[in-house]
Protein backbone atom coordinates (compact mmCIF):
# COMPACT_ATOMS: atom_id res chain seq x y z
CA UNK A 1 0.00 0.00 0.00
CA UNK A 2 1.97 3.34 -1.03
CA UNK A 3 1.76 6.50 1.89
CA UNK A 4 -0.01 9.78 1.38
CA UNK A 5 2.35 12.65 0.48
CA UNK A 6 3.16 14.26 4.40
CA UNK A 7 0.50 17.02 3.76
CA UNK A 8 -2.02 14.53 4.31
CA UNK A 9 -0.44 12.54 7.24
CA UNK A 10 -2.57 9.59 7.39
CA UNK A 11 0.52 7.28 7.25
CA UNK A 12 2.32 6.33 10.25
CA UNK A 13 5.59 6.15 8.64
CA UNK A 14 5.56 8.98 7.04
CA UNK A 15 4.16 11.40 9.26
CA UNK A 16 4.49 9.57 13.03
CA UNK A 17 0.88 10.11 12.95
CA UNK A 18 -1.96 7.70 12.78
CA UNK A 19 -5.49 7.28 12.27
CA UNK A 20 -7.89 7.63 14.63
CA UNK A 21 -10.56 6.16 13.67
CA UNK A 22 -13.57 6.01 10.88
CA UNK A 23 -16.84 8.82 10.72
CA UNK A 24 -20.29 7.95 9.87
CA UNK A 25 -19.17 7.64 6.18
CA UNK A 26 -16.77 4.74 7.04
CA UNK A 27 -14.18 7.33 5.70
CA UNK A 28 -11.00 6.98 7.66
CA UNK A 29 -10.87 9.91 10.37
CA UNK A 30 -7.00 11.47 10.73
CA UNK A 31 -5.97 13.99 13.64
CA UNK A 32 -5.73 16.73 10.86
CA UNK A 33 -9.68 18.50 10.60
CA UNK A 34 -9.26 19.80 7.02
CA UNK A 35 -6.31 17.17 5.58
CA UNK A 36 -5.92 18.07 1.60
CA UNK A 37 -4.54 15.82 -1.16
CA UNK A 38 -1.71 18.26 -2.51
CA UNK A 39 0.06 15.53 -4.27
CA UNK A 40 3.92 14.68 -4.63
CA UNK A 41 4.58 18.88 -4.40
CA UNK A 42 2.71 18.74 -0.51
CA UNK A 43 6.37 19.04 0.90
CA UNK A 44 7.30 22.20 2.24
CA UNK A 45 9.68 23.29 0.14
CA UNK A 46 9.50 20.92 -2.36
CA UNK A 47 12.34 21.83 -4.47
CA UNK A 48 15.56 21.38 -1.58
CA UNK A 49 13.36 18.69 0.50
CA UNK A 50 15.30 15.64 1.69
CA UNK A 51 17.99 17.06 -0.42
CA UNK A 52 20.96 17.04 1.89
CA UNK A 53 22.52 13.71 2.93
CA UNK A 54 23.56 13.08 6.25
CA UNK A 55 26.17 10.88 7.97
CA UNK A 56 25.39 7.24 8.70
CA UNK A 57 24.24 6.50 11.88
CA UNK A 58 27.15 4.86 12.79
CA UNK A 59 29.51 8.11 12.13
CA UNK A 60 31.25 10.05 14.67
CA UNK A 61 28.86 12.69 16.83
CA UNK A 62 30.82 15.54 15.41
CA UNK A 63 30.20 14.34 11.81
CA UNK A 64 26.83 13.43 12.52
CA UNK A 65 26.11 17.00 13.82
CA UNK A 66 28.07 18.91 10.78
CA UNK A 67 25.64 17.10 8.64
CA UNK A 68 22.88 18.69 10.74
CA UNK A 69 23.99 22.37 11.33
CA UNK A 70 22.93 25.17 9.13
CA UNK A 71 19.10 25.42 9.57
CA UNK A 72 19.37 26.67 13.32
CA UNK A 73 22.48 29.43 12.00
CA UNK A 74 19.81 30.31 9.25
CA UNK A 75 17.02 30.70 11.86
CA UNK A 76 19.47 32.38 14.19
CA UNK A 77 19.44 35.59 11.24
CA UNK A 78 16.53 36.28 12.26
CA UNK A 79 17.52 37.19 16.08
CA UNK A 80 20.53 39.76 15.22
CA UNK A 81 18.23 41.65 12.19
CA UNK A 82 18.93 45.21 12.04
CA UNK A 83 15.43 45.64 14.38
CA UNK A 84 17.49 44.56 16.79
CA UNK A 85 20.37 46.86 16.62
CA UNK A 86 18.06 50.10 16.88
CA UNK A 87 16.04 48.46 20.15
CA UNK A 88 19.39 46.93 21.37
CA UNK A 89 21.24 50.75 20.92
CA UNK A 90 18.40 52.73 22.40
CA UNK A 91 18.30 49.97 25.34
CA UNK A 92 21.52 50.33 25.99
CA UNK A 93 21.67 54.13 25.64
CA UNK A 94 19.32 55.28 27.81
CA UNK A 95 19.38 52.46 30.59
CA UNK A 96 22.63 51.52 30.20
CA UNK A 97 22.84 47.09 31.06
CA UNK A 98 20.04 46.90 32.66
CA UNK A 99 18.40 45.27 29.61
CA UNK A 100 20.58 42.70 29.34
CA UNK A 101 18.26 40.50 31.54
CA UNK A 102 15.28 40.60 28.46
CA UNK A 103 17.88 39.59 25.66
CA UNK A 104 19.04 36.61 27.54
CA UNK A 105 15.02 35.91 28.68
CA UNK A 106 13.73 36.37 25.50
CA UNK A 107 16.73 34.23 23.85
CA UNK A 108 15.33 31.62 25.85
CA UNK A 109 12.22 31.99 24.85
CA UNK A 110 13.59 31.31 21.37
CA UNK A 111 15.42 28.26 21.98
CA UNK A 112 12.51 26.72 23.25
CA UNK A 113 10.19 27.71 20.30
CA UNK A 114 12.94 26.96 18.18
CA UNK A 115 13.05 23.55 19.29
CA UNK A 116 9.01 23.63 19.10
CA UNK A 117 8.80 24.40 15.57
CA UNK A 118 11.71 22.08 14.48
CA UNK A 119 10.24 19.43 16.14
CA UNK A 120 6.85 20.30 14.63
CA UNK A 121 8.35 19.83 10.66
CA UNK A 122 10.53 16.82 11.81
CA UNK A 123 7.36 14.60 13.11
CA UNK A 124 4.71 15.52 11.22
CA UNK A 125 6.62 16.44 7.93
CA UNK A 126 4.27 19.94 7.67
CA UNK A 127 5.88 23.17 8.02
CA UNK A 128 3.85 25.34 10.53
CA UNK A 129 1.72 27.09 7.69
CA UNK A 130 0.92 23.95 6.75
CA UNK A 131 -0.73 22.54 9.89
CA UNK A 132 -2.37 25.68 10.47
CA UNK A 133 -3.97 25.50 7.20
CA UNK A 134 -4.73 21.26 8.45
CA UNK A 135 -6.17 22.25 11.59
CA UNK A 136 -8.11 24.96 11.75
CA UNK A 137 -11.00 26.12 9.22
CA UNK A 138 -10.56 28.71 5.51
CA UNK A 139 -11.79 31.38 7.84
CA UNK A 140 -9.16 31.11 10.82
CA UNK A 141 -6.49 30.15 8.17
CA UNK A 142 -6.76 33.45 6.34
CA UNK A 143 -6.73 35.57 9.60
CA UNK A 144 -3.42 34.06 10.55
CA UNK A 145 -1.82 34.29 6.98
CA UNK A 146 -2.58 38.02 7.26
CA UNK A 147 -1.07 38.33 10.56
CA UNK A 148 2.05 36.76 9.52
CA UNK A 149 2.03 38.33 5.82
CA UNK A 150 2.33 41.67 8.26
CA UNK A 151 4.96 40.63 10.22
CA UNK A 152 7.09 39.55 7.54
CA UNK A 153 6.52 43.04 5.85
CA UNK A 154 7.34 44.45 9.55
CA UNK A 155 10.80 42.24 9.29
CA UNK A 156 11.00 43.39 5.74
CA UNK A 157 11.24 46.67 6.43
CA UNK A 158 13.55 46.59 9.35
CA UNK A 159 15.65 45.04 6.69
CA UNK A 160 15.15 47.63 3.84
CA UNK A 161 15.87 49.78 6.46
CA UNK A 162 19.48 48.88 8.02
CA UNK A 163 20.58 47.83 4.65
CA UNK A 164 20.23 51.47 3.21
CA UNK A 165 21.59 52.88 6.62
CA UNK A 166 24.65 50.68 5.83
CA UNK A 167 24.95 51.27 2.20
CA UNK A 168 24.65 55.07 2.75
CA UNK A 169 27.40 54.82 5.81
CA UNK A 170 29.51 53.08 4.16
CA UNK A 171 29.17 54.19 0.66
CA UNK A 172 27.41 57.58 0.79
CA UNK A 173 24.33 56.13 -0.93
CA UNK A 174 20.87 58.44 -0.67
CA UNK A 175 18.78 56.41 1.54
CA UNK A 176 16.15 55.79 -0.58
CA UNK A 177 18.49 54.55 -3.03
CA UNK A 178 19.68 51.91 -0.74
CA UNK A 179 16.32 50.70 -0.39
CA UNK A 180 15.52 50.30 -3.68
CA UNK A 181 19.39 48.11 -4.47
CA UNK A 182 17.97 45.94 -1.53
CA UNK A 183 15.11 44.85 -3.60
CA UNK A 184 18.05 42.56 -5.54
CA UNK A 185 18.50 40.54 -3.06
CA UNK A 186 16.11 38.15 -4.74
CA UNK A 187 18.96 37.62 -7.26
CA UNK A 188 21.34 36.10 -4.70
CA UNK A 189 18.64 33.61 -3.39
CA UNK A 190 17.79 32.16 -6.63
CA UNK A 191 21.49 31.57 -7.50
CA UNK A 192 22.47 30.09 -4.43
CA UNK A 193 19.03 27.90 -4.23
CA UNK A 194 20.21 26.70 -8.02
CA UNK A 195 23.82 25.70 -6.82
CA UNK A 196 22.14 23.57 -3.70
CA UNK A 197 20.35 24.92 0.00
CA UNK A 198 23.99 23.59 1.46
CA UNK A 199 25.59 26.85 -0.53
CA UNK A 200 22.94 29.11 1.12
CA UNK A 201 23.71 27.97 4.43
CA UNK A 202 27.11 28.06 4.27
CA UNK A 203 26.57 31.99 3.00
CA UNK A 204 24.52 32.47 5.64
CA UNK A 205 26.99 31.45 8.12
CA UNK A 206 30.05 33.15 6.31
CA UNK A 207 28.05 36.49 7.03
CA UNK A 208 27.01 35.67 10.82
CA UNK A 209 31.23 35.33 11.41
CA UNK A 210 31.58 38.72 9.51
CA UNK A 211 28.98 40.15 11.91
CA UNK A 212 30.59 38.28 15.44
CA UNK A 213 34.05 39.17 14.23
CA UNK A 214 32.74 43.11 14.09
CA UNK A 215 31.29 42.77 17.66
CA UNK A 216 34.13 40.50 19.44
CA UNK A 217 36.39 43.80 18.23
CA UNK A 218 34.05 46.43 19.59
CA UNK A 219 33.66 44.53 22.65
CA UNK A 220 37.36 44.48 23.82
CA UNK A 221 37.74 48.03 22.41
CA UNK A 222 34.41 49.24 24.55
CA UNK A 223 36.29 47.90 27.62
CA UNK A 224 32.90 47.35 29.41
CA UNK A 225 33.02 47.03 33.37
CA UNK A 226 32.52 43.34 33.89
CA UNK A 227 30.25 43.28 36.78
CA UNK A 228 27.96 45.97 35.03
CA UNK A 229 27.55 43.63 32.43
CA UNK A 230 26.97 40.50 34.89
CA UNK A 231 24.54 42.19 37.34
CA UNK A 232 22.28 43.77 33.61
CA UNK A 233 21.71 39.87 33.04
CA UNK A 234 19.99 39.90 36.62
CA UNK A 235 16.22 40.75 35.96
CA UNK A 236 14.42 43.93 37.71
CA UNK A 237 11.02 45.04 38.12
CA UNK A 238 11.85 48.74 36.87
CA UNK A 239 11.68 46.40 33.63
CA UNK A 240 7.53 46.33 33.71
CA UNK A 241 6.79 49.75 36.02
CA UNK A 242 8.89 52.04 33.60
CA UNK A 243 6.78 52.63 31.10
CA UNK A 244 9.65 53.65 28.78
CA UNK A 245 11.49 50.72 29.38
CA UNK A 246 8.70 48.43 28.75
CA UNK A 247 8.34 49.71 25.60
CA UNK A 248 12.17 48.69 24.50
CA UNK A 249 11.95 45.99 25.90
CA UNK A 250 8.70 45.00 24.22
CA UNK A 251 10.40 46.09 21.24
CA UNK A 252 13.66 43.70 21.84
CA UNK A 253 11.10 40.45 22.61
CA UNK A 254 9.40 41.23 19.39
CA UNK A 255 12.97 41.89 17.45
CA UNK A 256 14.57 38.64 19.04
CA UNK A 257 11.76 35.93 18.99
CA UNK A 258 10.62 36.65 15.24
CA UNK A 259 7.20 35.20 14.30
CA UNK A 260 8.48 34.06 10.81
CA UNK A 261 11.19 32.32 12.45
CA UNK A 262 8.76 30.13 13.41
CA UNK A 263 7.27 29.21 10.00
CA UNK A 264 10.93 29.54 8.33
CA UNK A 265 12.36 27.07 10.92
CA UNK A 266 9.78 24.27 10.81
CA UNK A 267 10.12 23.46 7.08
CA UNK A 268 14.26 24.10 6.28
CA UNK A 269 14.68 21.25 8.84
CA UNK A 270 12.92 18.63 6.25
CA UNK A 271 15.76 19.60 4.32
CA UNK A 272 18.02 16.83 5.30
CA UNK A 273 17.53 13.71 4.46
CA UNK A 274 16.95 11.62 7.74
CA UNK A 275 15.14 8.20 7.85
CA UNK A 276 11.13 9.30 7.89
CA UNK A 277 10.38 6.65 10.57
CA UNK A 278 10.46 7.22 14.33
CA UNK A 279 14.38 6.00 14.84
CA UNK A 280 14.95 8.63 12.21
CA UNK A 281 12.81 11.05 13.51
CA UNK A 282 14.35 11.04 17.17
CA UNK A 283 17.46 10.95 15.87
CA UNK A 284 16.83 14.43 13.69
CA UNK A 285 15.05 15.98 16.64
CA UNK A 286 18.34 15.53 18.93
CA UNK A 287 20.67 17.16 16.05
CA UNK A 288 18.36 19.64 15.07
CA UNK A 289 17.81 20.94 18.60
CA UNK A 290 21.31 21.04 19.51
CA UNK A 291 22.18 23.04 15.93
CA UNK A 292 19.68 25.82 16.94
CA UNK A 293 20.16 25.94 20.52
CA UNK A 294 24.38 26.48 19.51
CA UNK A 295 23.50 28.96 16.88
CA UNK A 296 20.79 30.43 19.02
CA UNK A 297 23.48 31.34 21.39
CA UNK A 298 25.49 33.20 18.96
CA UNK A 299 22.42 35.16 18.32
CA UNK A 300 23.04 36.27 22.25
CA UNK A 301 26.01 36.80 22.30
CA UNK A 302 25.57 39.31 19.50
CA UNK A 303 22.85 40.66 20.51
CA UNK A 304 24.16 41.43 24.17
CA UNK A 305 27.54 42.81 22.23
CA UNK A 306 24.99 45.21 20.60
CA UNK A 307 24.06 46.79 24.12
CA UNK A 308 26.83 46.41 26.15
CA UNK A 309 29.22 48.31 23.10
CA UNK A 310 25.93 50.66 23.16
CA UNK A 311 25.59 50.81 27.05
CA UNK A 312 29.77 51.42 27.42
CA UNK A 313 30.40 54.11 24.73
CA UNK A 314 26.96 56.74 25.16
CA UNK A 315 25.49 55.70 28.42
CA UNK A 316 28.11 56.91 30.83
CA UNK A 317 29.74 59.66 28.24
CA UNK A 318 26.37 61.91 28.05
CA UNK A 319 25.14 60.28 24.86
CA UNK A 320 21.75 59.22 26.38
CA UNK A 321 20.10 59.94 23.51
CA UNK A 322 21.48 57.54 21.08
CA UNK A 323 18.48 55.85 19.83
CA UNK A 324 19.59 55.74 15.68
CA UNK A 325 22.18 53.97 13.99
CA UNK A 326 23.51 56.64 12.61
CA UNK A 327 24.17 58.49 15.35
CA UNK A 328 25.75 55.50 16.94
CA UNK A 329 27.96 54.96 14.02
CA UNK A 330 28.83 58.61 13.85
CA UNK A 331 30.30 58.46 17.72
CA UNK A 332 31.07 55.24 17.92
CA UNK A 333 34.77 55.39 16.66
CA UNK A 334 35.51 59.20 19.02
CA UNK A 335 34.00 57.72 21.97
CA UNK A 336 35.66 54.79 21.78
CA UNK A 337 38.93 55.90 20.37
CA UNK A 338 39.17 53.10 17.14
CA UNK A 339 38.96 54.90 14.19
CA UNK A 340 37.55 51.47 12.23
CA UNK A 341 35.23 50.93 15.14
CA UNK A 342 32.33 53.06 12.86
CA UNK A 343 33.27 51.22 9.46
CA UNK A 344 32.91 47.48 11.53
CA UNK A 345 29.78 48.76 13.02
CA UNK A 346 28.83 49.80 9.44
CA UNK A 347 29.97 46.15 7.75
CA UNK A 348 28.21 44.63 10.11
CA UNK A 349 25.12 45.82 9.40
CA UNK A 350 25.32 45.48 5.74
CA UNK A 351 25.58 41.58 6.88
CA UNK A 352 23.03 41.53 8.84
CA UNK A 353 20.59 43.09 6.61
CA UNK A 354 21.96 41.10 3.80
CA UNK A 355 21.39 37.95 6.19
CA UNK A 356 17.92 38.99 6.89
CA UNK A 357 16.44 39.61 3.38
CA UNK A 358 17.56 36.17 2.42
CA UNK A 359 15.69 34.23 5.16
CA UNK A 360 12.80 36.53 4.93
CA UNK A 361 12.68 35.44 1.36
CA UNK A 362 12.23 31.48 2.50
CA UNK A 363 9.79 32.68 4.95
CA UNK A 364 7.66 34.75 2.75
CA UNK A 365 7.61 31.53 0.47
CA UNK A 366 6.99 29.03 2.82
CA UNK A 367 4.09 30.99 4.15
CA UNK A 368 2.37 31.65 0.84
CA UNK A 369 2.48 28.20 -0.19
CA UNK A 370 1.66 26.66 3.06
CA UNK A 371 -1.54 28.76 3.77
CA UNK A 372 -2.30 29.18 0.33
CA UNK A 373 -0.80 26.18 -1.88
CA UNK A 374 -0.33 29.65 -3.71
CA UNK A 375 3.06 29.08 -5.67
CA UNK A 376 4.77 32.28 -7.73
CA UNK A 377 8.58 32.98 -8.55
CA UNK A 378 10.61 33.90 -5.99
CA UNK A 379 12.48 36.88 -7.32
CA UNK A 380 8.23 38.18 -7.67
CA UNK A 381 7.22 36.91 -4.05
CA UNK A 382 10.48 38.89 -2.94
CA UNK A 383 9.68 42.12 -5.22
CA UNK A 384 6.03 42.43 -3.95
CA UNK A 385 6.92 42.04 -0.19
CA UNK A 386 10.15 44.09 -0.43
CA UNK A 387 7.95 47.19 -2.20
CA UNK A 388 5.52 46.98 0.71
CA UNK A 389 8.49 47.65 2.75
CA UNK A 390 9.85 50.42 0.81
CA UNK A 391 6.49 52.43 0.41
CA UNK A 392 6.89 53.47 4.56
CA UNK A 393 10.24 54.45 4.09
CA UNK A 394 9.78 57.06 1.22
CA UNK A 395 6.81 58.09 2.84
CA UNK A 396 8.36 58.73 6.58
CA UNK A 397 11.70 60.04 4.87
CA UNK A 398 9.90 62.81 3.22
CA UNK A 399 7.81 63.70 5.71
CA UNK A 400 10.14 63.06 8.94
CA UNK A 401 13.89 63.00 7.02
CA UNK A 402 15.87 60.68 7.75
CA UNK A 403 16.07 60.59 11.01
CA UNK A 404 12.32 59.57 11.06
CA UNK A 405 13.78 56.45 9.50
CA UNK A 406 15.23 55.51 13.29
CA UNK A 407 11.72 55.77 14.69
CA UNK A 408 9.80 53.74 12.26
CA UNK A 409 12.69 50.75 13.20
CA UNK A 410 11.41 50.79 16.32
CA UNK A 411 8.15 50.73 15.65
CA UNK A 412 8.56 48.02 13.30
CA UNK A 413 10.12 45.28 16.16
CA UNK A 414 7.24 46.14 18.58
CA UNK A 415 4.35 45.25 15.44
CA UNK A 416 6.41 42.18 15.36
CA UNK A 417 5.61 41.65 19.22
CA UNK A 418 2.02 42.48 18.75
CA UNK A 419 2.32 39.10 15.23
CA UNK A 420 4.05 36.82 18.01
CA UNK A 421 0.95 35.02 19.91
CA UNK A 422 -0.48 34.17 16.17
CA UNK A 423 2.30 32.08 15.64
CA UNK A 424 3.25 30.88 19.30
CA UNK A 425 -0.25 29.59 20.41
CA UNK A 426 -0.71 27.40 17.08
CA UNK A 427 2.92 25.92 17.39
CA UNK A 428 2.31 25.29 21.42
CA UNK A 429 -1.35 24.01 20.39
CA UNK A 430 0.08 21.17 18.19
CA UNK A 431 3.37 19.95 19.63
CA UNK A 432 0.71 19.28 22.83
CA UNK A 433 -1.36 17.35 21.17
CA UNK A 434 -0.90 13.75 21.29
CA UNK A 435 -3.26 13.01 18.52
CA UNK A 436 -0.93 14.76 16.25
CA UNK A 437 2.54 13.66 17.67
CA UNK A 438 2.05 10.42 18.97
CA UNK A 439 5.06 9.52 21.44
CA UNK A 440 6.72 12.71 20.04
CA UNK A 441 4.46 14.82 22.15
CA UNK A 442 5.72 16.95 24.45
CA UNK A 443 6.06 16.13 28.17
CA UNK A 444 3.69 18.20 31.23
CA UNK A 445 6.86 19.91 32.16
CA UNK A 446 7.62 21.24 28.75
CA UNK A 447 4.18 21.97 27.82
CA UNK A 448 3.93 24.01 31.44
CA UNK A 449 6.66 25.72 29.99
CA UNK A 450 5.54 26.28 26.82
CA UNK A 451 2.50 27.80 27.82
CA UNK A 452 3.99 30.42 30.27
CA UNK A 453 6.29 31.34 27.54
CA UNK A 454 3.16 31.93 25.49
CA UNK A 455 1.38 33.64 28.40
CA UNK A 456 4.34 36.25 29.21
CA UNK A 457 4.45 37.01 25.47
CA UNK A 458 0.27 37.97 25.41
CA UNK A 459 0.73 39.69 28.16
CA UNK A 460 3.84 41.75 27.45
CA UNK A 461 1.52 42.50 24.23
CA UNK A 462 -1.49 43.61 26.26
CA UNK A 463 0.54 45.73 28.34
CA UNK A 464 1.97 47.71 25.51
CA UNK A 465 -1.42 48.37 24.14
CA UNK A 466 -3.22 49.54 27.04
CA UNK A 467 -0.18 51.97 27.79
CA UNK A 468 -0.85 52.76 23.55
CA UNK A 469 -4.33 53.66 24.05
CA UNK A 470 -3.66 55.27 27.34
CA UNK A 471 -0.97 57.88 25.94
Amino acid sequence: MSCPPPAQGTCPNQTGTEDIGTDRSGLKRTPWRFTRALGADGHSLPEVFSSIRVAPEGAGWLRRFLSFVGPGYMVAVGYMDPGNWATDLQGGAQFGYTLLSVIMISNLMAILLQALAARLGIVTGRDLAQACRDHFSPAISFVLWFTCELAIIACDLAEVIGTAVALQLLFHIPLLFGAVISAFDALIVLFLMNRGFRYLEAFIIALLSVIAICFGVQIIAASPPVASVLGGFLPRASVVTNPAMLYIAIGIIGATVMPHNLYLHSSIVQTRDYRRNDAGRKDALRWATLDSTVALMLALFINAAILIVSAAAFHGTGHQDVAEIEDAYRLLSPVLGMGIASTLFAIALLAAGTNSTITGTLAGQIVMEGFLHLTIPHWARRLITRGLAILPVIAVTALYGDHGVGKLLIFSQVVLSLQLPFAVIPLVMFVSDRRKMGRFTISPGMKALSWAVAAIILLLNFKLLYDTLAA
